[in-house]
């Protein structure tokens, strides 16, 4: 099945083309060695990766600030691991982490390929609830920025995915139509439920592979999306 009179594609970033799981890891290797935490990263991981999706969650529906994301994701998680880091160390790893991980550039599976197939056919985009300091720089490290049409983010929406007026004002910088325009991503709360409330089309990129029934169309491989675009 593929979607007619499509003329701009609207793509979340984290876990949809940028690699958040493994860069986020390789982050953390690095700067919990230069703060001297000795423990095992994966333990780490184990803990805190669920912890910051809870942070995520609340940030979204703005139940929580940036500040408080940054800070207490992390602080959730040394305590439920029993290890006592300081204030200090605490303020340190939250500044590190924001400007050592846009340094990683990892992209998901055929992220460079589906985006070379779509470019020459659609006007791409990016609606994306990360901070606007760091998601530039993402894309730019990557090497992807040139794909992109426009890049809109939260912070400078002034609301975050599913709230339709971030999908406004992206349709608004880039000329689009909600008639014209598709959106895919991996949240199906922000980015599927979000741009069909703002009258966009839309197809679920599965990235955890729940495979739950879904209302739209969805993929579990980004390569998948040349069935309908």
């Amino acid at each position: 099945m593929k979607f007619n009179n499509i003329e701009h594609v609207f793509f979340d970033l984290d876990h949809t083309l940028w690699d958040f799981d493994k860069n986020s890891a390789l982050t953390f290797g690095q700067i919990l060695k230069e703060e001297n935490i000795e423990l095992s990263l994966p333990d780490f991981l184990a803990t805190y990766v669920p912890i910051n999706i809870e942070y995520w969650a609340k940030y979204r529906n703005d139940l929580v600030s940036k500040e408080a994301l940054r800070v207490g994701r992390l602080k959730d998680s040394f305590a439920a691991l029993e290890i006592q880091v300081s204030e200090v160390t605490i303020d340190n790893l939250s500044n590190k982490y924001i400007e050592v991980l846009p340094g990683f550039n990892h992209l998901l599976e055929d992220t460079l390929e589906i985006l070379e197939y779509l470019k020459p056919k659609y006007k791409l985009h990016i609606i994306t609830n990360g901070f606007e300091e760091i998601q530039h720089s993402k894309l730019s490290n990557a090497k992807i920025l040139n794909f992109f049409n426009s890049i809109t983010t939260s912070e400078e929406a002034g609301v975050k995915k599913p709230h339709i007026d971030i999908f406004t004002k992206a349709l608004n910088k880039s000329n689009a139509l909600p008639s014209n325009s598709i959106m895919i991503g991996d949240s199906y709360e922000a980015d599927i439920d979000g741009a069909i409330n703002a009258g966009l089309k839309a197809i679920f990129f599965d990235y955890y592979n729940k495979k739950d029934k879904v209302q739209v169309p969805q993929i579990q491989k980004l390569n998948e999306l040349r069935r309908y675009l």
